[in-house]
């Protein structure tokens, strides 16, 4: 039996259009499945949690839908259970599906999840922070605090006019937002302390990037990233200079990450930053409100993934 995860509203309701190709091929094949559609955020995550948690034998849940939704079944999923997850990528940035080679066409991915052979156990993150209460959130990609958050947080509230405008210019539109918040950014003074032990002071905080897996929102920015090696890959941008930033966000988008001035790269398992004033933090592109600590650590290969 399979269980689907479908958010029809991804990539601004282009999952709906990609679902009604899949439940086309699942309904005349024979197999046995289950659909669980989400209406509003939030729902996935509950409907991860309804599947897996007190369930002993083995199931697997598809998630349809783009990085987000990922996201949301991680933070719902019992990883006590016996559960295996499958995903059929319907986002813009798609930088999970990248990282694990899965192919581009929807209708090629279910065939891979349906006739899978083998499955690979990966890596996730945790993020923690102080919300008026401890916050524990996973994240499977990657999680930052800093600029990259704050493009994340725009997307977030775009308007409805926008939103259509956004539908037809793809990727295109993450990096017009960026470059406009890239405009708009003033570095922060801060510090990392990496496995509890290395402190590292910067002056000029742009954002830090806590990685799982290499890409961002379709930016390189810890190309070597591996998702399980039980590491996270940490990508630092730091600069008194905002034209220099523009030619490292550049090197982000085309692979080649590191190669000016203004960016540092460290691997730990464990991460605590602190900046001096409140800024936006994300995981995995969801937002996690304005903060001026956190804490993230990396789980070694305990989620079990097709691929």
């Amino acid at each position: 039996m399979y269980y689907f995860i479908i958010n029809p509203k991804s990539r601004y309701g282009f999952g709906e259009k990609i679902w009604r190709k899949l439940e086309f091929r699942l309904q005349n094949s024979g197999i046995k499945y289950e659909v669980r559609m989400t209406e509003q955020e939030g729902d996935a995550r509950k409907l991860a949690e309804e599947l897996t948690k007190g369930v002993e034998e083995p199931r697997t849940l598809v998630v349809v839908g783009g990085n987000g939704t990922v996201n949301e079944v991680l933070n719902g999923v019992s990883l006590d259970s016996q559960v295996t997850l499958g995903y059929i990528p319907t986002g813009s940035g798609n930088d999970l599906a990248r990282s694990l080679k899965l192919p581009k066409n929807p209708l090629r991915c279910l065939e891979k999840v349906l006739n899978s052979k083998s499955y690979r156990l990966v890596d996730y993150g945790i993020l923690s922070y102080d919300n008026g209460a401890p916050v524990h959130r996973r994240f499977i990609v990657s999680s930052g605090i800093g600029l990259d958050a704050i493009v994340n947080h725009n997307l977030i509230e775009l308007t409805d006019r926008k939103v259509r405008l956004f539908r037809r210019l793809g990727k295109l539109g993450y990096i017009l937002v960026g470059l406009k918040k890239l405009m708009e950014a003033e570095p922060v003074k801060g510090c990392l302390v990496l496995d509890g032990v290395k402190k590292v002071e910067f002056n000029h905080i742009y954002f830090v990037s806590s990685h799982i897996h290499p890409s961002e929102g379709g930016f390189k920015f810890a190309p070597k990233a591996s998702c399980d090696d039980g590491n996270l890959e940490v990508c630092v941008v730091h600069n008194s200079s905002k034209w220099k930033l523009f030619f490292v966000m550049l090197d982000g988008l085309i692979g080649c990450m590191g190669y000016h001035r203004g960016v540092r790269f460290y691997r730990c398992q464990e991460l605590k930053v602190h900046v001096n004033c409140p800024l936006a933090v994300h995981a995995d592109g969801e937002s996690c409100f304005s903060q001026t600590d956190i804490h993230m650590r990396c789980i070694k290969k305990k989620l079990r993934i097709i691929v």
